[in-house]
């Protein structure tokens, strides 16, 4: 059968427009209704027309998550304001740390003691580090979150990225050279990381540069947003053409477009959210369709696992962090809880894992695969609860009203 992308697209965009009726009702947040109807496709699907065809068609709108992921990065990058980062100090550095290595370390060590390879722990503890920034940012958008814990969780979810790109990179270095048998060469791979963090940033400031001396004059909003799209696309090819993180790079061209003009930040951040709901929407419910339930069995058991040792991991790293850091009480009670949403940018490492490790199984399963649907299992549970923590935390420091 042939595909039909528009159909799809249509059938994605209208599934959006129904969970932002349903949920309001069933008092849940946006973000996890998405992700709910992304599993009961993946189920419907696999009924009918089967996983492989799914796929294929979750495949062929690879670009709706693409441009999703740079919006996202785009919303992440214009909270980076330098003034609200000094004012938050070097708590934002120990919270990030902490929070990232407390992931990755309590994951792997923990998949080492339980019987997995040392490549496999290590490749399992790197998809742990990363924080999904999608879930927070649309809660904070959605109830128009301001204040101290705000900014923190946002600087936090948006340095998590390029940390967590860091330790994924270098996890994947030694896991491939175990895998291979080769000798492990430590300062290519730091030399690698390094020229791939530059390379991001470096496309990331520049045309943020760039895009604000163009845009300082226009007052026409028809016009400004012609410019931004073709920056986002423009920052999205460019990021796969270098192989750098497209989530680096357009979260760095926001951090240069906020710091260098409140004005142009504020029509900017205008434009992103018209696009925002229809772009998101459909990435969290394809991200949850990716769901195979025939692996479920195989993968429960490992799931579980993953879930309590990165749940521990993320709040004690958070908590260690904060302290050490001297951020403010509030900060340091809530701060954890609001790291544990993980689809995103996890989702892109283990398509990474997928291409590197071809013909590298786990229990008889590709390790793309067995770590893929580990990660949507435990995403149904942390896109669950995890947008409802971070509002109850919002809440519970008054930084936004219950509605």
């Amino acid at each position: 059968m042939h595909i039909n992308i528009l159909i799809i697209l249509a059938g994605l965009f209208l599934l959006a427009f129904v969970n932002k009726l349903v949920c309001p009702k069933l008092k849940l947040p946006e973000v996890t209704g998405y992700v709910i109807l992304g599993a009961i496709i993946s189920g419907v699907a696999g009924i009918t027309v089967g996983m492989s065809k799914l796929n294929e068609v979750l495949d062929s709108i690879e670009i709706i998550s693409s441009i999703a992921l740079g919006i996202i990065g785009f919303s992440i990058g214009i909270e980076l304001k330098l003034s609200v980062l000094k004012k938050l100090g070097n708590s934002i550095f120990f919270i990030v740390l902490f929070e990232v290595f407390g992931g990755f370390v309590v994951v792997a060590i923990t998949s080492k003691i339980f019987g997995f390879q040392t490549y496999t722990a290590l490749l399992l503890g790197s998809v742990a580090a990363a924080t999904a920034p999608a879930a927070t940012v649309a809660i904070i958008r959605k109830y128009k979150s301001k204040g101290e814990l705000t900014s923190t969780i946002l600087a936090v979810v948006g340095i998590d990225d390029a940390v967590a790109l860091i330790v994924y990179v270098l996890a994947a270095g030694f896991a491939s050279s175990m895998v291979t048998g080769e000798k492990l060469h430590i300062l290519h791979i730091f030399v690698k990381v390094g020229i791939s963090i530059f390379i991001a940033i470096s496309i990331g400031a520049i045309s943020g540069f760039v895009y604000s001396y163009i845009v300082k004059n226009i007052k026409n909003q028809d016009t400004m947003e012609m410019i931004l799209v073709a920056f986002i696309l423009l920052l999205l090819g460019l990021s796969e053409m270098f192989d750098v993180s497209e989530l680096l790079t357009i979260m760095t061209f926001g951090a240069f477009i906020t710091n260098l003009s409140e004005v142009t930040t504020r029509k900017s951040e205008n434009i992103i959210e018209k696009f925002t709901g229809v772009f998101v929407g459909a990435f969290f419910i394809a991200g949850g369709a990716y769901l195979d339930y025939s692996l479920i069995k195989a993968v429960f058991g490992t799931s579980v696992l993953f879930f309590i040792a990165r749940t521990i991991g993320k709040i004690f790293g958070a908590k260690i962090g904060a302290t050490i850091g001297k951020a403010s009480p509030k900060v340091k009670k809530h701060i954890g809880v609001m790291l544990l949403p993980q689809v995103g940018v996890a989702v892109a490492l283990v398509i990474s894992i997928k291409k590197q490790f071809v013909g590298v199984q786990v229990h008889g399963i590709d390790i793309g695969t067995f770590i893929f649907n580990i990660l949507l299992l435990t995403t149904l549970l942390t896109e669950f609860i995890g947008p409802i923590l971070t509002k109850r935390a919002l809440l519970a420091v008054k930084e936004i009203k219950e509605r």
